[in-house]
C-alpha cells in the first residue's frame, strides 16, 4: 500500500501569528516538520499551505509544497484539496500530520502506518500514555477513551475524544493530532457536514464517530508538544537546541 504525507499548515494562527515560520536552528518549524516526515520513509510528503510565504519557504529548503484555498474550516479539508491537486491515483493512505509539531517521533509515525496497512482500518490515530494527572483537566490536551487498554501492538477502537474528563480509572490517552485516513474514507469524511458534536468541543474526529467511522488508535511512545503559544515555542526551541 502506497502512503501520502500531507502537513497543512498556515499562517493565521489565532494564538501565535506566524508560527510555522518561526526559526528553530536556522531553520523554521514547518521545514522541520518536513524534513522529519521525510525522514519516518513512509511515503512522499507534501506541504498543505493558503500562505505563499509558507510554500516558499519549505521549496527553498528542498520539500514540495501545494498552494490551497484560504477558506478551509478544518486541517482535514485542506489535506483533501491537495490530494485532489496531487496525483494520487496510485495512492491508498493519506496520512495528515501537524505542521507544528517539530517533535514528533519518527517511529510513532511509521507505526501508525504499519497499523493501519496491517490492520486495513479506515481510520488511525496516536496517543500516549496520561504521567501528569494534571492534564486530564487541561482543556488543550485532547483525551481519547478507546474499548482496551492501548500496548505496543495493538489497535484499539476509539470510543470518544474529549477535552477535559474527570474520570481517570478508564482506558484514557493523551491524544496526538496525526491522522492516516484510507483514500476513500477521506473523501467520504470531508462530504460530511461539520456535525454539532464537533462543533461544539472543537474537535473535528468526532464528526467521523458522529457519522458511524472507526477510528482505531495506536500507542505513541513520546507525546509529541505542539506549539500553540510563545512559551510553547521556546520550551520546545529550547530543547531541540539542547540536542543539536
Amino acid at each position: 500500500m502506497k502512503t501520502l504525507v500531507i502537513i497543512p499548515s498556515r499562517l493565521s494562527a489565532t494564538r501565535l501569528p506566524g508560527k510555522p515560520l518561526l526559526k528553530i536552528n536556522g531553520l523554521s518549524i514547518i521545514s522541520h516538520v518536513f524534513k522529519k516526515a521525510e525522514e519516518a520513509n513512509i511515503g512522499e510528503v507534501i506541504v498543505a499551505s493558503e500562505d505563499k510565504e509558507i510554500i516558499k519557504d519549505v521549496e527553498q529548503n528542498g520539500g514540495q509544497a501545494i498552494l490551497t484555498k484560504d477558506q478551509h474550516k478544518t486541517g482535514t479539508d485542506r489535506i483533501y484539496e491537495a490530494l485532489q491537486k496531487f496525483d494520487n491515483s496510485n495512492i491508498d493512505l493519506v496520512m495528515n500530520l501537524q505542521g507544528d509539531e517539530p517533535l514528533m517521533n519518527k517511529d510513532d509515525i511509521r507505526n501508525l502506518n504499519n497499523q493501519m496497512i496491517k490492520n486495513n482500518t479506515q481510520i488511525g490515530t496516536l496517543a500516549s500514555k496520561i504521567i501528569d494527572k494534571r492534564l486530564y483537566k487541561k482543556q488543550n490536551v485532547v483525551k481519547v477513551i478507546t474499548n482496551e487498554r492501548l500496548d505496543e501492538t495493538n489497535f484499539p477502537e476509539a470510543i470518544n475524544f474529549m477535552r477535559e474528563t474527570l474520570n481517570q480509572d478508564k482506558n484514557i490517552y493523551h491524544h496526538l493530532g496525526v491522522y492516516c485516513f484510507q483514500k476513500e474514507t477521506l473523501k467520504n469524511f470531508v462530504s460530511y457536514n461539520q456535525s454539532s458534536n464537533e462543533i461544539k468541543n472543537k474537535l473535528e474526529q468526532l464528526r467521523a464517530l458522529d457519522n458511524n467511522i472507526k477510528i482505531n488508535v495506536a500507542l505513541a511512545n513520546e507525546p509529541s508538544i505542539g506549539v500553540d503559544t510563545i512559551e510553547d515555542f521556546m520550551a520546545i526551541k529550547k530543547i531541540m537546541e539542547y540536542k543539536s
